[in-house]
């Protein structure tokens, strides 16, 4: 490892070419330049510097150990920074999991806000859908999950808070055959259509909402994938009311009343109490005011 000083020697020379205008450069004597050179090469016994030129030059050893120093010196520096900010309580790293039920768009706003703090800490987010969600922080691949849904698993140390409801509506296209059905539509007569599921991430045992025992089923990525799917008429299904509020007001979609209702989902935050920081705190303390949940719940309309 080199020093600050011996670093500065190399690229000084580098720079200028010449031992007396690195002297000036660094404010040393060319004597005292000259002679912390000679020590350089050798302590790495290695010729790395071409004196044989006119314009002094590094020779590709002396390129190597520029270089490699330099790099090892910012590692250093970054790990320096790093020690000091998880000593004052931030996380080296943020891994937050959303269910995909919530849109990353919602996020946005207290992304920035959380950069505004400069803390240093590494924020991924990523999502996962239904029994992913409470996998992810199970497994230890997530410090907060936000919106998950069901009641929580048994995790060791889990904490938790409810976000909010989201309301669901059974909506079709109106060219579909159950837009003219009589309602309410029971379950038999839902089951003989294709329904749209969102594929459920988790590792283990899958589920889908809605779906019954024999039923055709369309899976797809996203929610907003659904919603187009059920809007063009590709399968039927429960909707975000908020999500659809604009198609349905539109006629792109049609509410159909249901002999069986679906429930309100309670969507939970969740994190282990055995990782908490200055970072999750900060999360934590976002996501409990009422209008950032309710705006994470509602989501965006999809426009008609």
């Amino acid at each position: 490892m080199l020093t600050e000083d011996e670093l500065a020697l190399l690229e000084a020379i580098r720079e200028t070419g010449s031992l007396s205008r690195a002297a000036a450069r660094l404010g040393r004597a060319p004597s005292t330049v000259s002679h912390a050179a000679r020590q350089l090469e050798s302590r790495f016994d290695a010729l790395l510097f071409d004196r044989r030129r006119y314009r002094l030059q590094l020779t590709p050893a002396g390129h190597l150990l520029a270089e490699e120093a330099a790099r090892l010196m910012h590692d250093v520096a970054r790990l320096t920074r790093r020690v000091k900010q998880v000593a004052g309580g931030w996380e080296d790293r943020l891994h937050i999991v959303t269910d995909e039920v919530l849109e990353f768009d919602t996020l946005l706003p207290v992304v920035k806000a959380f950069d505004a703090l400069k803390s240093g800490v590494g924020l991924r987010i990523t999502h996962e859908v239904l029994g992913g969600t409470w996998e992810a922080l199970r497994d230890g691949r997530a410090d907060l999950v936000i919106g998950a849904t069901n009641e929580p698993p048994v995790i060791p140390q889990l904490r938790w808070f409810e976000l909010g409801r989201m309301e669901w509506v059974f909506a079709v296209s109106p060219r579909h055959p159950l837009a003219k059905a009589d309602e309410p539509l029971s379950q038999q007569e839902v089951s003989t259509h294709r329904s749209v599921v969102v594929a459920d991430s988790s590792r283990g045992t899958s589920r889908a909402y809605g779906v019954l025992g024999g039923q055709a089923t369309l899976a797809v990525p996203t929610m907003h994938a659904k919603i187009l799917a059920q809007r063009d008429g590709l399968g039927v299904g429960w909707l975000p009311r908020h999500r659809v509020s604009a198609l349905l007001k539109g006629g792109a979609l049609v509410e159909k009343a249901m002999a069986d209702p679906r429930e309100p989902n309670v969507l939970f935050a969740a994190w282990r109490g055995d990782h908490e920081g200055r970072a999750l705190a900060w999360w934590l303390e976002q996501i409990r005011q009422p209008r950032l949940a309710r705006r994470l719940i509602d989501g965006i309309p999809v426009p008609l």
